[in-house]
């Protein structure tokens, strides 16, 4: 049987649907041998992941350390992951930390904007809806319709919370440069996500790929599907003109028609070099 793998997950620690015990459990039966928690802009998920496998020796997974980092280059926000890195640097918690703060206090804006229009509580509302996440949009969207003021979800970002609406707040995110180093400086590996979301041309994507590989970065992601085949043989093209390892991840946030699935064949990354190999 091949090597199946995921290296892009997400969690109820940041925007996906499912607890950590519960993406874990799927991931078992997915027959994921290797995986990476990556949830955004944190890393709160990944001593529940490791305390979980202890106590299901049975499920025999690698967990690799993982988090998204979001950060811009050239005016648009850009998403490296980082795997593989200490948990314990004190640069990264620092780092964190910032990011953390950045989110809350657009969260702290988002709701003052909310309240301006008869929305009061929308922080706490939002604040409590969230948990341990992240507050962000779709948390306001939750309250908005728990509340009355919306019919559902979707008519709150519409409404309300969708691009180049009241709610649609920019985070300030660091450089790419910043993220990258921060990464490689916890002793992991910057991966490039997802290169076929930006919606660049070929020439801008290289552009961006030689600033990231000059920050440091290390490795790139394989986009998938057969909708991407196209823009797969570029990043194949990318990949061994700039000499980076590749990576594996579905970025699965949770349960889809049509989204991706959980678990990856270790094939896909044939006659290319694997950020796994030596993991």
């Amino acid at each position: 049987m091949s090597q199946r793998l995921d290296l892009h997950m997400h969690s109820t620690c940041s925007d996906g649907a499912l607890s950590v015990p519960d993406l874990l459990s799927r991931v078992v039966a997915a027959n994921i041998g290797t995986m990476a928690l990556t949830d955004h802009d944190t890393i709160k998920g990944l001593a529940i992941a490791q305390e979980w496998i202890l106590n299901n020796p049975a499920a025999s997974i690698q967990l690799i350390s993982g988090t998204e980092l979001s950060c811009v280059w050239q005016g648009v926000t850009i998403h490296v992951v980082g795997l593989n890195f200490d948990v314990q640097n004190a640069a990264l918690d620092s780092y964190l930390q910032g990011l953390e703060r950045a989110r809350i206090e657009r969260a702290e804006l988002i709701a003052g904007r909310l309240a301006k229009q008869g929305f009061d509580g929308a922080f706490l509302g939002a604040k409590a809806i969230a948990g341990s996440a992240q507050v962000g949009r779709p948390h306001f969207a939750r309250w908005l319709v728990e509340a009355g003021y919306c019919d559902s979800v979707n008519s709150a970002f519409k409404r309300w919370l969708g691009r180049g609406k009241l709610g649609d707040v920019k985070v300030f995110w660091p450089s790419l440069e910043q993220a990258v180093e921060v990464i490689v400086q916890a002793g992991g590996v910057a991966v490039l996500a997802h290169p076929q979301h930006y919606g660049m041309t070929r020439a801008k994507l290289r552009r961006l790929v030689s600033a990231f590989v000059n920050a440091g970065g290390g490795a790139m992601e394989l986009p998938l599907g057969r909708e991407q085949a196209d823009v797969a043989l570029y990043v194949r093209r990318l990949l061994e003109d700039f000499e980076l390892s590749v990576s594996l991840g579905s970025d699965f946030h949770a349960d889809s028609e049509w989204g991706p699935r959980l678990g990856l064949d270790a094939a896909l990354a044939r006659n290319l070099n694997p950020i796994w190999a030596g993991w």
